[in-house]
């Protein structure tokens, strides 16, 4: 490239259950076979800091958390995140695949919380300023589905042992989101054969990858 293009940042989101580890798998396999730089990471975590700060999120323990000090835990593994990892390589062309990001927050700690989407805006606003995901994947299935399959895995985490109205709460503030943003959105049903859902998944990607080698190439 003459002038080095910024990555594009995509998240992949969806409750427990919906194949959102197998389905990042196959992302990253689409983005090898076009030869497009790229790293995947998660959230919470994605760096040995913000890794720790997971392991607080997600740990099951006697002492309760408040629902306050979830989300600044939430945001703050974000930062990190952020500054460390997600930014320097979209700044270096490298696109970034994160399993998970903000609308998670807005979905579990929103809807499922319930706090506040004006609280959780005004620290999206202040960690990422004006950041945010060039496509974000929602892979959305039936909740009572999604915890079929999440119970099949083994032991669950602290927020995978919540009852199904927590996930009921969290899907319909995931399908609020995409109301919201629609061309940011691109909705995948995830209870389909796992053939169907790629094939979806694939659609959307080279529509991705199209784009940004157009603009490279122009």
């Amino acid at each position: 490239m003459s002038q080095q293009q910024r990555g594009r940042f995509i998240t992949v989101e969806g409750t427990e259950g919906v194949g959102k580890s197998t389905n990042i798998d196959f992302i990253r396999k689409l983005l090898d076979k076009a030869n497009i730089p790229h790293i995947v990471t998660r959230e919470p975590g994605g760096t040995p800091l913000a890794e720790e700060i997971r392991n607080l999120l997600v740990v099951p323990r006697e002492e309760s958390m408040t629902e306050l000090a979830e989300l600044l835990l939430v945001f703050a593994a974000r930062a990190q995140h952020l500054k460390t990892l997600i930014e320097p390589a979209l700044v270096k062309g490298v696109w970034v695949l994160c399993d998970r990001f903000t609308d998670a927050t807005f979905a579990y700690q929103g809807g499922g919380r319930g706090l506040s989407a004006d609280t959780i805006d005004q620290l999206q606003n202040l960690i990422q300023g004006d950041l945010r995901p060039d496509c974000t994947l929602l892979l959305d299935a039936p909740v009572d589905v999604g915890m079929a399959r999440a119970g099949a895995r083994g032991a669950l985490d602290r927020f995978e042992q919540e009852k199904q109205v927590f996930f009921d709460k969290v899907r319909s503030a995931y399908l609020q989101r995409v109301e919201q943003e629609p061309e940011r959105f691109s909705v995948v049903d995830a209870s389909a054969d796992l053939a169907t859902v790629q094939a979806n998944i694939e659609l959307v990607l080279q529509s991705q990858i199209s784009l940004y080698k157009g603009v490279n190439n122009g």
